[in-house]
C-alpha cells in the first residue's frame, strides 16, 4: 500500500495516523502559557515525551502522549508573525468565530460554552490515551512530566473519557467503524473498496487528492509533518433521543428500525445497506465485514440506507453529490465520557455525558468546515433543500427527515437537537521535530 510514498513516521504524532485501541480510556488536559521561556521549555520536554507514528513492538505501543497547539498557543510561544500568517486562516480566526458557518447557534453558541473552550487562555491540549485506566496513568505520568517545575505553564481543563468495549456510544450506537486507509501509513482502510488516500489529505508536505501539496505552515521545519485537529465537546441528549424514537414508533423493534433509518445502522454497527430490515449484531462486531459496502452497488436509490441519514452525509463513499466525496474525506475520533444513561430511562437525569470529537485532515476548510456546513447542516448537496443530520444537526425543534419507503414515503417532523456544543478548539498538531524548533525560538 502506497510504495510510491514514504511517510517520515518517527516525526509524525501517533494520533494523526494510528487508530485507537479497544477499548481504551483517554483524557485530555487544557493548558495556558503565562511565561514564554517556560512555554519553550515545555515543548522540548514534550518533543521526546509524544508518541510517534512509528508503532513500537512493546507493550506501550498503544500508550501514548500528543500534543496540539491552538493559534493563541503559537502566538504565547513567539513564533514570528510571518510563520503565524502562514497557517490556515480557521486556525488564525479560532473556532468559536466560525460559529455560524459550523451551526454553533443557539444553545450550542460559544457565549454558552464550557469555559475555558473557545477562549483565548487556551493555548496547549495534551492527550493521553492508552487500553485501560492503569496504563494511562503511564501516559498522565508523562504529561505531568513535562510540566514538572514550570510554574509559568498552568492546566487549566481536564476532559476524562472512555472507548468501552462495546464500542458504543452514548445514544447506543457501535462507534470508530469508518477510516480511511493513508497511502504510505502501513494502516489498512476499514473498506476494502475505498482506494487509500493521498497522504497530504492527512498530513501536510505530500501531495494530496489534487495532486498538489496542500499549503503548509512555514518554515518547513514547523509545518512539515505536521496536521490540524478539530477538538470539540459534544453534549448528546439521550433521554431526549429515546423519547422522540418512542413517541413516533409502533412498538420497541420499530423504535430500533427509525434509531437506524436516522444514523444508517443498527445499533450494533450493522450497516443498513447490508442488512436494511433486521439488525445483525454478528455483521455489526465483525470489523472485516462490517464497513464493507458502497452506495452504488449496494443501495444507489436509499431505501436502505436513506440519503439524510447520518452515516451517507458524513460520509457519501461513491454516492452521486456535489463534490467529490474525497476531497472530504478526514480521520475521525469520538470518545464518549460522563456515564450512559441507564436502558429504558426516558428522563434526563441530570448527568453531562457525550463525546469528545477529534477531527484530523490537511484541509480545515474543505474537510472538516466543509462537511459541518455542508453535508450535516444543509441537504442541497443530495437534493433536500435545508434538511439537516437528524441526529448531530443544528435542528431547532422544526427539522424533518424522510425515510424512502413504498408507495409512501415515512416523514419524521418536529427533529430537535440532540446534540449541543459545549466548546473546542482547532489546533495544529506539530511535528516531533516542529516541537523542537518551538523550544528553541530565539
Amino acid at each position: 500500500m502506497g510504495a510510491d510514498v514514504s511517510l517520515e513516521l518517527d516525526d509524525i504524532q501517533s494520533g494523526a495516523l494510528r487508530p485507537r485501541p479497544t477499548p481504551y480510556a483517554a483524557t485530555y488536559i487544557l493548558l495556558k502559557i503565562h511565561d514564554r521561556s517556560a512555554g519553550k521549555e515545555l515543548m522540548r520536554r514534550l518533543s521526546v515525551a509524544v508518541a510517534s507514528a512509528a508503532h513500537p513492538a512493546s507493550p506501550l505501543g498503544d500508550t501514548w502522549l500528543n500534543a496540539l497547539l491552538t493559534f493563541h498557543g503559537l502566538t504565547a510561544l513567539g513564533v514570528p508573525q510571518q510563520s503565524l500568517d502562514s497557517f490556515a486562516w480557521e486556525l488564525r480566526q479560532g473556532m468559536a468565530s466560525r460559529a455560524s458557518a459550523l451551526g454553533d447557534t443557539g444553545e450550542s453558541a460559544p457565549e454558552h460554552w464550557e469555559k475555558p473552550l473557545g477562549t483565548s487562555d487556551v493555548h496547549v491540549v495534551l492527550v493521553a490515551l492508552a487500553p485501560d485506566r492503569g496504563l494511562l496513568e503511564t501516559a498522565l505520568g508523562r504529561a505531568r512530566e513535562s510540566l514538572r517545575g514550570l510554574p509559568g505553564v498552568e492546566a487549566i481543563w481536564q476532559q476524562d473519557c472512555h472507548a468501552l468495549p462495546t464500542e458504543r456510544e452514548p445514544f447506543g450506537f457501535r462507534d470508530g467503524i469508518s477510516h480511511p486507509a493513508i497511502e504510505g501509513s502501513g494502516v489498512p482502510g476499514t473498506n476494502p473498496a475505498e482506494v487509500p488516500l493521498k497522504a497530504g489529505e492527512l498530513v501536510l508536505g505530500y501531495r494530496d487528492e489534487l495532486g498538489g501539496f496542500p499549503p503548509m505552515p512555514q518554515p518547513d521545519v514547523l509545518g512539515r509533518n505536521g496536521t490540524y485537529v478539530v477538538f470539540r465537546k459534544l453534549h448528546q441528549r439521550v433521554a431526549a433521543f429515546r423519547r422522540y424514537l418512542r413517541e413516533r414508533a409502533t412498538s420497541p423493534a420499530d423504535e430500533e428500525l427509525l434509531a437506524a433509518k436516522m444514523m444508517g445502522r443498527w445499533r450494533s454497527g450493522a450497516p443498513l445497506a447490508r442488512c436494511p430490515l433486521h439488525d445483525d449484531p454478528e455483521l455489526g462486531a465483525d470489523r472485516a465485514r462490517n464497513n464493507a459496502f458502497d452506495y452504488r452497488a449496494d443501495d444507489p436509490t436509499g431505501y436502505h440506507t436513506p440519503i439524510g441519514s447520518h452515516i451517507r452525509r458524513c460520509n457519501p463513499r461513491d454516492s452521486e453529490v456535489a463534490g467529490v466525496a474525497r476531497l472530504h474525506r478526514m480521520i475521525r475520533r469520538g470518545t464518549a465520557y460522563g456515564p450512559l444513561l441507564p436502558e429504558g430511562m426516558l428522563e434526563d437525569d441530570g448527568a453531562d455525558r457525550g463525546l469528545v470529537f477529534a477531527f484530523v485532515g490537511a484541509h480545515l476548510g474543505r474537510q472538516f468546515e466543509f462537511v459541518q456546513s455542508e453535508w450535516v447542516n444543509g441537504g442541497e448537496f443530495i437534493g433536500l433543500g435545508d434538511a439537516r443530520d437528524p441526529i448531530a444537526g443544528s435542528a431547532d425543534g422544526q427539522g424533518r427527515f424522510s425515510i424512502p419507503r413504498r408507495p409512501i414515503p415515512r416523514r419524521l417532523d418536529g427533529l430537535p437537537r440532540f446534540v449541543v456544543t459545549r466548546g473546542g478548539e482547532y489546533c495544529f498538531m506539530p511535528s516531533l521535530r516542529a516541537l523542537r524548533w518551538l523550544s528553541e525560538l530565539p
